[in-house]
């Protein structure tokens, strides 16, 4: 394929998925059963962080992880007292468990009564068409308060040379906004342009067939490469391909 034909082929499966009908069968459903704007990005994050494995399960979990919260989770992160954590102990999705999952709403707490929100903390180190500088710097902020040293590897570092799949998932969750209804396109001090692809096993192995990435681990040298491929084909929101190379790899089993 030519470049031009790339284009209009992953254009034209963006279209496809890039729809409400994406919402009924993906975790973004989740944050979509909330209408404030400090719910929907904490209930997004929490969803994005538990967001590997199998899809119904994730869900799932994290249905239950809202009905835990009160479904009112920034009321609850904000509010909670020491005894409202017990019942959270319980909760588990694969290696994310109770004393991770307090932890978590600890340092959401420390995030919005210190830091003025999940928004404000990723703004503040964004490059002009990177985020990865701020992701770092999120989960040095997230951790700086005392915390379980099990807990910091749910939060990626690409710093460190991680691919950081979920949290470039909830950022485009957050940021963009594709006028279909399914990312929120709720953080207007950051743009499309400066987000990179949530990358995985489903999207590397389509982009690799594609010709747009040729390194075989999924990792941030992976990332830097397939994002600088997407910019090409779109600057403004090159992480639209998301919907192209998902649902390529996991509806079509390309």
């Amino acid at each position: 394929m030519t470049k031009e034909e790339l284009k209009e082929f992953l254009d034209t499966k963006v279209i496809q998925y890039n729809n409400p009908k994406f919402i009924e069968s993906d975790p973004i459903q989740v944050p979509h059963k909330f209408t404030k704007k400090e719910d929907i990005e904490i209930s997004g994050f929490l969803t994005a962080t538990i967001a590997w494995g199998n899809r119904k399960s994730i869900i799932n979990n994290a249905n239950r992880l809202m009905e835990l919260l009160n479904n009112s989770p920034h009321d609850f992160i904000i509010n909670h007292q020491e005894t409202d954590l017990e019942k959270l102990l319980p909760f588990v999705h694969r290696t994310f468990n109770g004393n991770d999952c307090t932890q978590f709403i600890k340092s959401l707490q420390h995030i919005y009564n210190n830091h003025d929100g999940l928004e404000a903390v990723f703004a503040k180190h964004a490059e002009t068409n990177s985020l990865q500088k701020s992701i770092s710097n999120f989960k040095s902020v997230f951790f700086e308060i005392d915390h379980l040293p099990r807990t910091k590897k749910h939060i990626s570092d690409p710093l460190k040379n991680s691919a950081a799949k979920r949290i470039n998932m909830f950022l485009r969750w957050m940021i963009r906004n594709d006028k279909t209804g399914v990312d929120f396109g709720i953080w207007e001090s950051l743009y499309p342009s400066q987000l990179s692809c949530p990358l995985d096993v489903h999207s590397g192995n389509v982009a690799r067939k594609l010709g747009l990435l040729k390194r075989k681990q999924n990792d941030a040298k992976a990332l830097l490469e397939l994002d600088t491929a997407l910019r090409k084909l779109d600057p403004n929101d090159p992480v639209k391909y998301d919907f192209a190379l998902f649902g390529l790899g996991v509806f079509e089993g390309f």
